[in-house]
This record gives structure tokens, sequence and C-alpha cells, in this order.
């Protein structure tokens, strides 16, 4: 895509409604600094996830919030009653000249345990599954290559139950829960 191409989807995005596979993709914007991309992932509590990403070089912005679910507008109440069908997830948001959607995707197998269906550590519930919500073919296809990669490589003797599925639309999540952590002076959850 050139950019002229980029312009024109950027310009474009506001009045309408792409899909994740048109080359005019929402995960493409145009900032100061350069093009970015978004990446979306649910690795757990999303407080240690968010964390873990925003201290990237090549980084942006992260957001922690909700998605996959059925309610419209949930709150973390809501999400932790098991039964919106949300994941809590991280909404990141990276320069891919600095960082490629590649590395992203080893941060994320390496923070999280991706076969345990449906809960991290002591966590428990949906809200809690690994799930890579993808917003582009291309990032598809890395993650599922990076799935396939990771469950042959022996690392894990259980399977992979990561969920590779499209964005769906992402619901940030209360103020109090952004950059929980580094609010609190902490890096990460004691678990």
């Amino acid at each position: 895509m050139t950019a002229d191409e980029l312009v024109r989807c950027s310009q474009s995005a506001a009045t309408s409604n792409h899909r994740n596979d048109s080359p005019c993709a929402p995960s493409i914007s145009i900032s100061s600094s350069g093009m970015t991309e978004k990446a979306t992932f649910g690795a757990g509590c999303f407080w240690g996830v968010e964390e873990t990403f925003r201290n990237l070089k090549g980084v942006t912005s992260t957001a922690v919030g909700y998605a996959g679910g059925t309610k419209d507008n949930p709150t973390y109440e809501d999400v932790c009653t098991d039964e919106t069908g949300h994941a809590e997830v991280v909404e990141i948001e990276f320069d891919p000249s600095k960082i490629s959607y590649d590395e992203l995707l080893d941060v994320f197998w390496s923070n999280h345990n991706p076969t345990a269906l449906n809960r991290q550590g002591p966590d428990l519930g949906t809200q809690y599954r690994s799930a890579i919500f993808y917003h582009s073919s291309a990032q598809k296809a890395a993650a599922e290559t990076a799935k396939e990669k990771i469950g042959q490589s022996g690392r894990f003797r259980r399977p992979i139950v990561t969920q590779i599925e499209p964005a769906p639309k992402f619901w940030r999540a209360e103020e109090y829960h952004q950059r929980y952590l580094e609010k609190r002076g902490q890096s990460h959850c004691a678990i």
C-alpha cells in the first residue's frame, strides 16, 4: 500500500466500517511519529499483561479492556460474572518499524500459560482465557504460524488452547484499571 493509499484509508476510517481483511484495515493509523498498528491479546488478568507490553520499545500506547463477548459496554463487574463472554484484553498500538508483530507474539507466548483453559494462575473464568484477536489477515497468519510452532516446540506438555479470532469491538475498561500496576509502583502482579 502506498503512502497516498494509507492517507486515504486513515481519512475514510472515521466515516467507514472497514472489514479486518480490507486494504484499509482499522488497525493501521498514522500518527505524528509515523505509521502504527494495533494488536490485541488476552493472557489472563490484564494488569500484568499491560505492564509487560507497555514497557516494550516500539509500543506507543496500551489500553486494557474487554473483547470477544456479547454485552455492549461491559463493566468489570459484568465481566467478572463470567456470563458476558468477554476476555480481559490489552489493546496495543505499536510502531512496526521498531517492534514487529512477531516480536509481540513472542512476548505474548512467553508471559502466560497458553495451555491453561480459561485460567491463568489463581484467576479462573473465561475472561482469563488465552486469546489473540487479529486486526489483519497478516496478523492472523502470523498468529496461526506462531501457535503451531510453539505447539510443536516441546516447550509445553499439553496442547495450546489459545483462541485466534478476528478483533471484535474493544471496550475500554474503567480508568482505574488503566496502568493499574504503574500507578501502584509495581512491575508485576504478585501470584
